[in-house]
């Protein structure tokens, strides 16, 4: 078995765990597979892992990895979720190339995928990014505008507005991770109780994943804990 196996089949003992004490089925957690750094070599070993999922930061090193996925394995396309900032002159490459958008914080941002997503592919799934802990260095649109983006959003063809995403201030004590999913969580329920037809919070990661599911995750986006300690140059 290789340390990859061994990571993700650790990293989906603990979500197992954590739904469990959620009293949620372990399937209904999504893990995410950030492998931002790795190379395609990385992906494949975690795709004969039995992983499908896998989430890029970096558009240009994505798309090289794309294709190298593609030409290694053709009929095995495993499901790509863009989890980057997004510029708008890099929108067309994603609207191609990706299934996923987590980070969508400008209703600009979200009608140029809407107009560049190919007709032939499915609907572009999209996630809006919160800045829920208020911080000035993240990403992400506040509390107060997130209902009007989200409900411009989910009007524009060729994308199909499924959740909301987050990255809180980094907490070690799981009672103050658990405050910011919950506010996330606060925020999704309003958005579906005003109509919006949501299935999806992407939050959660390799330091607060027990945290997020227990308060409600569908999608946890883990790294390190499956490929190892990154190097960037």
């Amino acid at each position: 078995m290789s340390t990859i196996e061994q990571n993700l089949q650790a990293v989906r003992d603990s979500i197992a765990q954590a739904a469990l004490e959620a009293q949620r089925a372990p399937g209904d957690v999504t893990l995410l597979a950030v492998s931002k750094t790795f190379g395609a070599d990385a992906v494949l070993a975690a795709m004969h892992a039995g992983q499908a999922a896998f989430g890029e930061n970096y558009l240009q090193e994505a798309l090289d990895k794309i294709s190298a996925v593609k030409l290694a394995l053709p009929q095995g396309a495993p499901v790509w979720h863009f989890i980057g900032p997004i510029q708008s002159n890099k929108t067309r490459p994603i609207a191609e190339h990706f299934d996923w958008v987590h980070t969508v914080e400008r209703e600009k941002i979200a009608a140029r995928l809407s107009e560049q997503r190919p007709a032939g592919l499915p609907d572009l799934n999209i996630c809006l990014q919160v800045n829920i802990s208020g911080e000035a260095s993240k990403s992400g649109v506040t509390p107060a505008d997130l209902p009007a983006l989200a409900h411009a959003v989910a009007q524009l063809p060729r994308l199909r507005l499924r959740g909301l995403m987050a990255i809180p201030e980094p907490e070690t004590d799981v009672n103050l991770q658990r405050a910011a999913f919950a506010q996330l969580r606060a925020l999704y329920d309003q958005l579906k109780a005003d109509g919006l037809a949501l299935d999806t919070l992407s939050m959660g990661m390799s330091a607060d994943l027990r945290a997020a599911v227990l308060e409600g995750a569908t999608i946890v986006r883990v790294g390190s804990a499956i490929f190892g300690s990154r190097t960037y140059s």
